[in-house]
């Protein structure tokens, strides 16, 4: 492909009006509008799978497929992403698992028996952890206030 193709102000040729030159900035909506106003022409055309704006007589699209010149860089665009796809999964696949030494059913046996109150802290003694013995209730409240001795049955902001 070269820069003269790429210049959006080159005229191209309308396949559905032999008559009609369009510059290449305006050629795809140019093809859309003409496909329209030429539907005999259009019915007689093949749409080229690599470029959208070649527009090619049916019985030559088998031809045109094979010496497209946009088929390459359609080909080479595929190369380079099934590399970057192979590259990808080669360094997923040696990702391994860390090993997990956590054991829930085993902590659950090894638990203590004390049931877990909030604001209170237990101490057990070390030398027998089955046995928890309390040694000192302490609360987490800021001084000057203190647990209360019953919840209300209705709630203030409930009424």
């Amino acid at each position: 492909m070269g820069a003269d193709s790429l210049d959006p102000e080159k005229l191209l040729q309308c396949p559905y009006d032999k008559n009609h030159q369009i510059r290449a900035c305006r050629f795809p909506y140019h093809l859309i509008k003409c496909r329209k106003n030429h539907p005999d022409v259009a019915s007689k055309l093949a749409t080229c799978p690599f470029n959208a704006r070649h527009q090619v007589p049916r019985a030559e699209i088998s031809h045109h497929i094979s010496s497209c010149d946009d088929r390459s860089c359609i080909e080479q665009d595929v190369v380079n992403q099934t590399r970057s796809l192979r590259q990808e999964t080669l360094a997923e696949s040696t990702w391994q698992c860390p090993p997990c030494d956590e054991d829930w059913d085993k902590d659950l046996w090894e638990q203590t028996s004390t049931p877990f109150v909030w604001g209170t802290t237990h101490y057990s003694d070390n030398n027998s952890p089955a046995s928890n013995i309390v040694t000192e209730h302490k609360n987490n409240l800021a001084s000057g206030m203190r647990v209360p001795k019953s919840l209300p049955y209705v709630l203030p902001w409930k009424n």
